[in-house]
This record gives structure tokens, C-alpha cells and sequence, in this order.
């Protein structure tokens, strides 16, 4: 599984908002401890109010909190909201999508590495890594 540069900054923008869940933090506060510009940022920070991993206040004491308590957030979650599902090859992600899957030899370890991969990222929630 390949983790974009967009995905990665989306995990530290929700570990960042992991940090004080109950409060509303701008983007530029976020973007200046990530060293990230604010646009980017702001960019992601949308993507993860679509998928409902945060949500947006707007106002003078606008920014962005955690739609749901840390511990209910995980890194595939996150991950997957910016890039979609991921896998080593994409015949392990759709086996209709590769027509030799009923008779390759590889097939079953491509599904066996992403089943791997998808289960320690959905163990590790933010409430977790917060304690790293």
C-alpha cells in the first residue's frame, strides 16, 4: 500500500485536531504546525468533512474539530478518505477486475497482503497513537 503525500498530512491534520477534540482550530493553526500551506491543508481538511471525519465551523472563531471522538477514528479511515480503497496490485482490491484471479498463482497473496495491511490500519485509532 502506497501512502500519499495528501493522505499523510490528512492523518497529521486529524492527529493534530486528536489533540483537543472539543475545540474548533483554524486551518492556519494546523498548517503552521505542519509546516504545510494553508491552502493545502485547507484542501484536505475538506475532503475529511465530506467523508464525516470532521466537520467545519464557520464565524470569527471558526476552523475544524473531529466530527467523532478520536478512539472512533482510524488511520485506514482517514487514509481512505483521501485516496480511496489501496491495495498492492488492483486485483486485490476487485477480482472482477482481473481476469486471470481464478487461476493466478499471485492473487491470493495480493488479497492476503492488503486483508494485512487494511486490519492494522483499522486497529490504530488516534485516541492510540496520541499515547506514542
Amino acid at each position: 500500500m502506497y501512502v500519499t503525500r495528501e493522505a499523510d498530512y490528512a492523518v497529521r491534520c486529524v492527529l493534530h485536531l486528536s489533540k483537543s477534540p472539543e475545540e474548533t482550530v483554524p486551518a492556519n493553526d494546523i498548517s503552521k504546525s505542519m509546516s504545510v500551506p494553508r491552502s493545502f491543508v485547507a484542501k484536505i481538511l475538506q475532503r475529511l468533512v465530506k467523508k464525516g471525519i470532521v466537520v467545519s465551523v464557520r464565524g470569527v472563531q471558526g476552523g475544524f474539530q473531529l466530527a467523532r471522538k478520536p478512539k472512533d477514528i482510524n488511520l485506514l479511515e482517514v487514509i481512505e478518505a483521501i485516496q480511496g480503497p489501496s491495495a498492492a496490485n488492483i486485483c486485490a482490491l476487485n477480482k472482477k477486475t482481473c481476469r486471470l484471479s481464478n487461476t493466478c498463482a499471485v492473487h491470493p497473496v495480493w488479497v492476503e497482503i492488503r486483508e494485512m495491511v487494511e486490519k492494522k490500519l483499522k486497529e490504530k485509532d488516534f485516541a492510540a497513537l496520541l499515547k506514542k
